[in-house]
């Protein structure tokens, strides 16, 4: 296996990561609203709430920032290394490169994000995630 190949493998693996974040943003909001209209009692699990207010957190920050999501940086710095100027043509790079990236002004993808962190907060107070627990001693 050539050092290109492990790059493009490397940020193969970095675009499928990148992937599930999303995913785990996007789903997530969406089965806690329908989790909290069914009365799932796991969707009011406090770390996961936290986690997945935080993950919606950071994407809104980075785009109010200015900053490029160090994911993206990552992968392309791999595809670079790999001698790649563009995404190539490996069959999860293609199909997950058209996920993600979408072609539209800043103001766009900043707007979306503050208001998707927005909903997330409002999930938070209409269902509200159970109190974090002191870990009792061994008594």
């Amino acid at each position: 296996m050539t050092h290109a190949s492990l790059y493009r493998m490397a940020a193969d693996l970095v675009l499928i990561t990148h992937v599930a974040y999303v995913a785990f943003v996007v789903i997530g909001l969406f089965l806690i609203l329908l989790g909290g209209c069914c009365d799932w009692k796991w969707i009011r699990n406090p770390w996961w709430r936290a986690l997945h207010l935080a993950a919606i957190s950071l994407v809104a920050a980075e785009a109010w920032l200015g900053i490029t999501c160090p994911l993206t940086t990552l992968e392309m710095n791999l595809r670079q290394s790999a001698g790649d100027a563009t995404y190539g043509d490996s069959f999860i790079e293609h199909w997950l490169q058209k996920l993600l990236y979408y072609d539209a002004p800043t103001w766009v993808f900043t707007t979306g994000y503050t208001l998707f962190g927005l909903a997330v907060i409002v999930s938070w107070w209409k269902f509200r995630p159970r109190p974090f627990q002191k870990k009792l001693s061994g008594k």
